[in-house]
Order: structure tokens, then C-alpha cells, then sequence
């Protein structure tokens, strides 16, 4: 069986048809002769065979799979501080407008945001605030002094914990607004 038409074969098809068929033809011709030629020619794979291209894959997704969750994570502390600092401009808009801090998120209606680990997002008012022990739970730096003036703003983080001073173990992975808002990141690095 040859693949090729002759040219009497070849002005027959054309005048009956036309020409998609020519071409129809000839490819399913030479897509027949390509399958026959693969089943003549290949036994399939050997286990051995399958066993290294899994082995390969594992050591593909082991190299791959850390370097996305550190994209995720890094992505993850990027949107949570673009929000803190939407709230931190609604803060400042809700003071310049009432004269005070709100008491709550509530108040600037963005108390029903969460952060990328679907948390709430805490807020404390420092400044004006009459609420009874306060200092006690205002964030502090390494040095053990408060960060802000105003107020606290921070997402608790990835762990779900927290701690007021920036240093405990359960407070470096929180996202902080610091310095009066001169700061806005990680814990751990302010």
C-alpha cells in the first residue's frame, strides 16, 4: 500500500470531491501508517523505565514544592500589608473627619476584613483610649518599648498566635503596622 496517490488517483478524488478530501485522505493514509510502524517497533516501557521517570518527577516536586510555598507565604505577607495600610488610610480619613480614633474597625466599616490566613485583623486605639490596662497590651520592639502612639494595627500571622513584644516566638510572623505608621511588615524585621 503506498502512501502517495498516483495521478489518475489523484484527478479522480479531485474531480469527486474536491479537494478537502484529497487532503482527508491522505492524511488518514499516513496517520494509519504511523500507528502501524509505532505498534511494529515499540515492546512499551519497561518497569525500570517507569520507575526512574517517577523518581525523577519526585525529585522535581521536591525541589519545586518548597519554592512555591515560599512564593505563596511571601505573596501572602505582601497582600496582607497592602490591606493593612488601606486601613491605616481609613483610620487617618475617620480621624481627620471625627477629631479621634474609632474605637473599633467597626466604626471605619472594615471590621468584617480578614487577612490570607482568614483571620480578623486586630486593631487597638491607644490614643484617647480610657479602656483600663491598655499599656499591657500595646506592641512592643526588642527593646521592649511601645511602637506606636496612636494606635496597633496587625494581622497575628500565619500561626495564629501572638504576642505584644516583637521578639516571642509567636509574634514574628505577625504582619504590624509600627513607628506611627512609618512601618508596615513583619514582626521580625521591624
Amino acid at each position: 500500500m503506498s502512501l502517495f496517490l498516483n495521478d489518475q488517483q489523484y484527478k479522480k478524488l479531485l474531480n469527486r470531491q474536491g479537494i478537502l478530501v484529497v487532503l482527508n485522505s491522505l492524511m488518514r493514509k499516513r496517520l494509519k501508517a504511523f500507528i502501524q510502524k509505532i505498534k511494529e517497533n515499540s515492546p512499551g516501557f519497561t518497569l525500570l523505565e517507569i520507575f526512574i521517570v517517577i523518581a525523577i518527577i519526585g525529585v522535581l516536586m521536591g525541589i519545586a514544592l518548597p519554592n512555591y510555598i515560599t512564593y505563596r507565604y511571601k505573596g501572602q505577607i505582601a497582600n496582607t500589608i497592602s490591606e493593612i495600610k488601606a486601613i491605616d488610610k481609613a483610620i487617618t480619613d475617620y480621624r481627620i473627619e471625627n477629631e479621634k480614633f474609632p474605637d473599633s474597625l467597626a466604626d471605619i466599616k472594615m471590621g468584617f476584613l480578614i487577612d490570607a490566613w482568614g483571620r480578623p485583623y486586630q486593631y487597638l486605639r491607644i490614643d484617647g483610649s480610657a479602656a483600663p490596662g491598655i499599656n499591657g497590651m500595646r506592641r512592643r520592639d526588642k527593646n521592649a518599648n511601645p511602637v506606636n502612639s496612636d494606635y496597633d494595627l496587625y494581622s497575628i500571622g500565619r500561626d495564629g498566635t501572638t504576642a505584644p513584644q516583637f521578639t516571642a516566638k509567636n509574634a514574628r510572623d505577625d504582619i504590624v503596622r509600627a513607628s506611627d505608621g512609618r512601618y508596615f511588615g513583619l514582626a521580625e524585621n521591624h
